[in-house]
């Protein structure tokens, strides 16, 4: 059965990846504006260097960007298309370390900043250094797109920050090999390339930590190193509508937790939670709806688990509830959504 749970921080991306991803599905024929609309995305959310979206959004986003631009590969195209800067306050940390091997540990304890639904980890091996990156989000229903879009994305910023044309030695993604590698092996190049190992990993020489980052300011990196800590306290500090969805989770077993008790479980009274959660823009039906949305899509990639037996986990009193709510979230129903690829 799929283990389903929150990680530690907020199960959020913030803006400028999702900008990102847009700029990039545009530059390769897509129509922005159109995107924008099948996600409900607003203008002023766009333009907010500071703000957060659900990493559901950016997997629905990468779904939609692959669809209309016709580019099975785009998450892997990414890193030749962007620059470095588009990625916001994290990408300012980097540029101003004084090695390639601080930018690595400030890329590391920053993550979250940029997305919160992945965990890296440094870890020096003999001669090789790897950075491993594990997905800890259950709203990552596409990790293709993350993998391949975050290390393409990383070694563009590598290259970057050395100015010099860095190759890792190995590369492996925790996905299934595809029928055709050759986009992977050009991207990667030479890298030997693994599939399926239970965690994606680059691995480079040791000795390239030590190259300096060209044009660092020491002047400026603790500036920018004060917003981003100032942004990961704020983002791994939970907001009340995250407090509400964790009870939800840990009360959604067998029938929907009602408002009442997961207010009795914040020791607030409902009428308080009710109000509070006005003032964030949610109401609990929205919050109950988002969680049930992402467990039914994580869920539904559990070929054990029949469209009953996830009704049932849901807390709803029957099935076709559950197929009438998937179908009003996703424009499609459970075993359309199942039979869809993983991309």
């Amino acid at each position: 059965m799929t283990k389903v749970a929150f990680p530690p921080s907020p199960d959020s991306a913030s803006v400028a990846l999702l900008n990102v991803v847009l700029w990039a599905a545009t530059h390769a024929g897509a129509d922005q504006a159109e995107l924008g609309r099948r996600l409900t995305l607003s203008p002023a959310l766009l333009t907010d260097p500071d703000a957060r979206v659900p990493i559901s959004t950016i997997q629905q986003l990468w779904h939609e960007a692959v669809l209309a631009t016709h580019d099975p590969h785009l998450a892997l195209h990414l890193g030749e298309k962007i620059n470095l800067a588009a990625l916001g306050i994290l990408a300012y940390v980097l540029l101003h370390c004084p090695t390639l091997g601080a930018a690595l540990e400030q890329l590391v304890r920053y993550q979250d900043v940029a997305c919160a639904g992945v965990r890296l980890t440094l870890r020096p091996e003999a001669e090789l250094c790897w950075l491993d990156s594990e997905l800890t989000s259950p709203a990552i229903i596409y990790p293709e797109h993350v993998i391949n879009s975050e290390f393409s994305t990383y070694l563009s910023a590598f290259r970057t920050l050395t100015g010099r044309p860095l190759a890792p030695r190995e590369v492996h993604l925790a996905y299934s090999e595809p029928a055709d590698t050759q986009e992977h092996e050009r991207v990667f190049a030479p890298a030997r390339l693994v599939f399926g190992t239970p965690i994606s990993s680059i691995g480079f020489d040791m000795t390239l930590l030590h190259l300096p980052v060209i044009n660092a300011n020491p002047v400026l990196f603790p500036l920018f190193e004060q917003h981003a800590a100032a942004l990961l306290a704020r983002l791994h500090t939970p907001s009340l509508p995250e407090r509400v969805k964790r009870e939800i989770v840990e009360l959604l077993k067998g029938a929907a937790p009602t408002l009442a008790t997961v207010a009795d479980r914040l020791t607030m009274g409902v009428r308080t939670l009710q109000l509070k959660l006005k003032e964030t823009g949610h109401t609990y039906q929205q919050l109950l709806d988002a969680v049930r949305h992402d467990l039914a899509q994580s869920h539904l990639r559990d070929a054990q688990l029949s469209t009953t037996d996830i009704a049932f986990l849901l807390g709803y009193s029957e099935p076709s509830a559950f197929v009438r709510s998937f179908k009003k979230w996703t424009g499609q129903t459970p075993g359309a959504f199942r039979k869809e690829p993983v991309r």
